[in-house]
């Protein structure tokens, strides 16, 4: 019998379930097994307690290194920045950041702009009806993200496909198998990128080949590694947010005419779509490196702990009427994370999606809905909250970018 967490209704509103385990206790026992409990975290104080943890590592590989498994995922996926901890997590984390600072963000704003402007193009050149998904929220981050390490952009689609593999949920053999081969294509893009002449080939990818952190040079496997967590989390996340964030902005007529006629309001608006269908339902894996206490629960060392930031971001203790849309609300959405994992590339999925929402708001102001909200699919993953596909249509009359 499937975990209810795998079940079809889940995939399409994980909402009700998560409130369910919430009002039971902020952190529940939902699986035992032989290696120990596996907890999830529902309540959002805790799940911020619990995200800047030290006693909660990400160290996947001590965690699996006496455990059996018939798995065989490529290493430079299963052991990613993501699955570190200090201080090999910090000095990774350093040579990375400086990519997503404000101002490096800032400089990208034109070519996201660019880009944005193109796909609408395309899209109002073939008729009245589009996928928003496939057609524009999957397309714009994996061009920017490819744009930044330097990605031929005949590589691309195939880069989308890997990655949107990784999240295949229940399909181990097509996960293992997408591992391997983004790891071995992203090896072989690091290669080249080196034997390139100075100064040629310009892209993020070049400076980390040729970053050093106090006199050391990232190993290769640290490079391929990064490389393959930049481009995955690089446009997993903001392809999702796009896509939710626009089917609540179908949704709500009003919400929609005010962020037209103020497009000041949309960087608010974008705030509350991430906490209102965060593209992020459950964290990545964190294990109790020693015995704690969270939310009332005792947790063994040895146990897995689950954070839920799509549960925690409608948690009604610090988000009043946590089900409804209202742009303004405070901050403290949990869905780029906390602490020290906190999402490096926030600034730029903030960029890339308040000029998706203006952008296409401005050109296409009648957009509506092409298909009944119940019947849209979702994606089969337990991590990432996002549609398949989103069929939109509009008027024949379009306003130009």
């Amino acid at each position: 019998m499937s975990h209810p967490m795998e079940s079809p209704e889940f995939f399409r509103d994980p909402y009700p379930l998560l409130a369910a385990l919430r009002e039971r206790g902020p952190v529940q026992q939902v699986r035992s097994g032989p290696h120990g409990a596996t907890w999830l975290v529902t309540g959002w104080s805790e799940a911020r307690t619990a995200l800047a943890e030290p006693r909660l590592s990400k160290d996947t590989t001590r965690y699996f290194a006496d455990k059996p498994s018939k798995r065989n995922l490529a290493p430079a996926v299963s052991a990613t920045m993501l699955a570190t901890d200090p201080p090999d997590h910090t000095r990774l984390r350093r040579l990375a950041v400086k990519a997503f600072t404000p101002a490096a963000v800032a400089r990208l704003e034109p070519r996201v702009a660019e880009i944005a402007g193109g796909l609408l193009d395309r899209m109002a050149s073939g008729g009245d009806r589009a996928d928003l998904v496939e057609d524009f929220a999957v397309p714009l981050p994996i061009e920017v993200i490819g744009d930044l390490l330097g990605v031929p952009r005949e590589d691309r689609p195939a880069l989308r496909r890997w990655s949107n593999d990784l999240f295949a949920a229940g399909a181990p053999d097509t996960i293992d198998a997408a591992s391997h081969a983004i790891s071995d294509y992203m090896t072989e893009l690091i290669a080249k990128k080196r034997a390139e002449a100075a100064g040629a080939g310009a892209g993020l990818l070049t400076e980390l080949i040729a970053a050093r952190d106090e006199g050391d040079r990232l190993s290769e496997f640290e490079l391929v590694s990064l490389a393959v967590l930049l481009v995955v989390a690089g446009h997993e996340t903001t392809t999702s947010l796009i896509g939710n964030g626009a089917l609540a902005l179908l949704l709500d007529d009003a919400l929609r005419t005010r962020l037209r006629q103020d497009p000041a309001l949309i960087p608010d608006a974008v705030e509350e779509l991430l906490r209102y269908d965060s593209p992020i339902t459950t964290a990545t894996f964190r294990y109790a490196a020693e015995p704690l206490t969270l939310g009332g629960a005792e947790i063994a060392a040895g146990d897995v702990v689950l954070v839920s930031p799509g549960a925690a971001n409608r948690d009604p203790a610090r988000f009043p009427d946590p089900d409804t849309v209202t742009p303004g609300r405070s901050a403290g959405h949990l869905s780029f994370g906390h602490g020290p994992h906190h999402c490096l590339g926030a600034p730029l999925a903030r960029l890339e999606v308040r000029i998706a929402f203006q952008a296409l708001l401005t050109r296409f102001p009648d957009l509506r809905l092409a298909a009944p909200p119940g019947e849209l699919p979702w994606r089969h993953t337990r991590l990432m909250r996002g549609l398949s596909h989103l069929p939109v249509t509009w008027s024949a009359q379009v306003t130009s970018c």
